[in-house]
């Protein structure tokens, strides 16, 4: 019983300590993830998606070997990467350098899902109970935050992704992502 008692005390530590943001989070940057979270889910322009597919769904095999685990990823990143407005191969990128397209991933810093989002976000815009493991909700959530970082450093995809990280002044992660997105996912590549 003596060691039941550390243990528990143990874990209620860990259970109250969440992880925050390493910088105070842009009010603009809240707004728009609660809004983009908030929007209804709209159908994608089926010739577009169709002629997108091909091409992607090639790309994807050696990362998701089940064709409709495939077909359904691809349509949500086509899907939510058109809502921010960002180029969906950045997106596959981030996904493959932050989880290897693992679904269930979670990061020693507790950040969750195929774009790696962070618990706090939820907090943040007062939706605590959004399943960060669920795939479009971590698209959104991951293609919103990267939207707002590649528009506050105006289009620059290497900072932007430094950002996203939080490794603003370090290169090796964005350069990372950013040879994944050159070399396997950039459009008409």
């Amino acid at each position: 019983m003596r060691i039941a008692l550390p243990l528990l005390a143990l874990a209620g530590l860990l259970v109250a300590a969440r992880p925050v943001p390493a910088e105070p989070v842009d009010p603009r940057l809240r707004q728009d993830l609660g809004a983009a979270l908030d929007r209804p889910h709209s159908p994608a322009d089926r010739f577009d998606q169709q002629v997108w597919f091909k091409d992607y769904m090639r790309r994807l095999r050696p990362f998701v070997p089940d064709a409709e685990e495939r077909r359904r990823l691809a349509a949500l990143v086509f899907e939510e990467a058109g809502k921010a407005e960002i180029p969906p191969g950045l997106v596959f990128a981030v996904i493959q350098v932050e989880s290897h397209f693992q679904r269930f991933a979670l990061s020693h810093a507790g950040a969750r899902g195929l774009m790696q989002i962070m618990p706090f976000w939820r907090e943040e815009i007062g939706r605590p109970g959004d399943n960060l493991f669920e795939p479009r909700t971590n698209l959104r959530y991951g293609c919103t935050i990267l939207r707002h970082y590649l528009e506050r450093e105006e289009g620059d995809i290497l900072r932007a992704l430094a950002a996203y990280n939080g490794s603003m002044g370090r290169t090796i992660y964005p350069e990372k992502i950013h040879r994944a997105y050159r070399q396997r996912w950039a459009e008409g590549r």
